[in-house]
């Protein structure tokens, strides 16, 4: 790689911003800041981030209003920051958009760690070998390698980690995922994890594919009691 990655961390504590800076400097990334949620809309309009740090509460725009605005023109990766307890923040962050989420207080090394497991399931050294590249199905097709969906022929714009959850079912169709499962293999939560996080980006993704063709949309189904498959309907 001729340079780092690039890191957006936004926080309007400095106290947490050089604490994740540091972390995020030894671990080889390159990390730009900001305090207020109007600079960090302008920063990541800019463009060039691998990924974007976003805390919840900022002043004068807050975290769920920068996220809204920064998916009307880019699928960067987005890991938010909240308060611990804040389930109700967390889902509507998931709706909005965001990837994953950190509860402060965090370890700032897990969130290098969910810094790097972003990067990687978003295609910077990711393991694929084993699995197919293409993926068609009737009025789908999925091109692992160039992260693109099609339904019917037109492109569909999925998050980093809705375009995660997709391939990893739709690579294993019929096999029946449990929540636990999606999130410790997609969402790399080994430990814990909120598993309504699960059922927000499958009901996001369905939505989304289903401007194009309801049919596709139930592709993946919900099955009772366990979790969810990718099934192709006769």
């Amino acid at each position: 790689m001729d340079h780092p990655p690039r890191v957006l961390v936004v926080d309007d504590e400095e106290r947490i911003r050089r604490l994740v800076r540091m972390y995020l400097e030894r671990n080889g990334f390159a990390v730009d800041e900001a305090e207020d949620g109007p600079t960090a809309l302008e920063m990541a309009r800019r463009g060039g981030y691998a990924v974007i740090i976003l805390d919840i509460m900022l002043p004068g725009m807050d975290g769920r209003a920068v996220c809204v605005q920064i998916r009307q023109h880019s699928q960067v990766p987005i890991i938010m920051l909240t308060a611990a307890g804040d389930e109700v923040s967390r889902i509507q962050g998931f709706e909005l958009g965001a990837d994953d989420y950190v509860v402060k207080p965090f370890s700032p090394r897990e969130l290098v760690m969910r810094v790097k497991a972003l990067l990687k399931r978003a295609g910077d050294g990711a393991d694929w070998s084993a699995l197919r590249q293409v993926l068609t199905f009737p009025d789908l097709h999925i091109d692992v390698d160039a992260r693109r969906v099609e339904v019917c022929g037109k492109e569909v714009n999925l998050t980093p980690k809705e375009f995660d959850l997709l391939v990893y079912m739709a690579q294993r169709p019929a096999r029946v995922f449990t929540r636990e499962e999606l999130l410790r293999d997609v969402w790399n939560y080994q430990f814990y994890g909120d598993q309504r996080t699960v059922d927000t980006h499958v009901k996001r993704l369905r939505e989304k594919l289903g401007q194009h063709s309801e049919q596709v949309s139930r592709y993946i189904a919900t099955v009772w009691g366990v979790g969810y498959k990718f099934e192709v309907s006769p």
